[in-house]
């Protein structure tokens, strides 16, 4: 499953599954374009692939993908640097807005959507412009959740939102299939990750793998390995799909939803917006109580 030759963006590129994928992809032989709101984490994953010998074949940009100006910018950057553009990788992500539906704020709820749902459409789109201008057909992928297959199966915001993704990548596979753009959706499910382990991982460990039959944790390059497998021509065939990657975990049955995060996320004394590992804090305060 090689991509030699490849040009590919990556957000959310600079940490967990996406920098994973960045380093995946790069030994596979292609050429990336990390994008990421955190500058600090763009860098550093550049600095770890320059000392794998990549440094000639990687580049960062800054992004914020609901922002489209930074879409189109990050887009062109791959033109521009390498010349044409064959895989798009939407994987940027946040936790977002967490808190029972009486007390999610409207700003709260945009947020999550547009970092999760918008920022993922304008990845498609202009992924889209660009595939369908060279002619020669591309790769769009979408990280979804095993979130968004039902209700209960994350917060409320977020497995909405990652619901949204899911349907988005099958309604865009549609349209793209007669130029020969595949759009596909991964799923995962535990996977440790900074925007997972809340800096604690040796915790995090034990939880997930109490959750799933698989014995062992999801990892960042359980989710690169599928996204190589969708991005290369050996996925052909594969277009909107929603590859589910979790150990296991929805292969249990209705009765996983009872071990996430509902229940818990109705009783909590406090809502929060987590903004994952963009750099920028997680704001907290008072549920009310009505």
């Amino acid at each position: 499953m090689r991509l030699d030759g490849k040009v590919a963006v990556i957000t959310g590129g600079a940490s967990g599954m996406g920098r994973a994928t960045v380093l995946r992809f790069l030994s596979e032989g292609a050429r990336v374009i990390v994008a990421d709101y955190n500058e600090q984490s763009g860098h550093e994953t550049i600095a770890l692939a320059k000392e794998a010998g990549y440094g000639d074949t990687v580049c960062f940009i800054r992004t914020d993908v609901a922002k489209e100006a930074d879409v189109i910018a990050m887009i062109g950057q791959a033109t521009s640097a390498f010349g044409h553009l064959d895989i798009v990788f939407n994987n940027a992500g946040v936790i977002g807005a967490i808190g029972p539906v009486w007390d999610i704020e409207v700003e709260e709820w945009d947020y999550t959507f547009d970092v999760l749902t918008k920022g993922v459409f304008l990845g498609i789109k202009h992924a889209a412009r660009v595939m369908k201008r060279q002619g020669q057909g591309g790769s769009i992928i979408n990280t979804a959740s095993i979130a968004g297959l039902s209700g209960g199966g994350g917060t409320l915001a977020y497995s909405a939102a990652k619901a949204a993704v899911i349907n988005l990548t099958q309604a865009a596979a549609v349209q793209l299939a007669p130029d020969r753009i595949r759009v596909n959706a991964i799923c995962p499910g535990g996977i440790l990750t900074g925007l997972t382990d809340q800096g604690n991982p040796e915790a995090a460990v034990k939880v997930l793998e109490k959750f799933q039959p698989w014995p062992e944790h999801g990892r960042g390059e359980h989710i690169a390995g599928a996204a190589l497998f969708l991005a290369s021509e050996d996925a052909g065939f594969v277009t909107g799909a929603a590859l589910v990657v979790d150990g296991g975990l929805t292969a249990i049955g209705p009765e996983i939803w009872s071990r996430f995060g509902t229940k818990r996320e109705v009783e909590a004394k406090r809502s929060r917006v987590n903004r994952g590992s963009t750099g920028e804090p997680t704001t907290s305060r008072s549920t009310r109580q009505i």
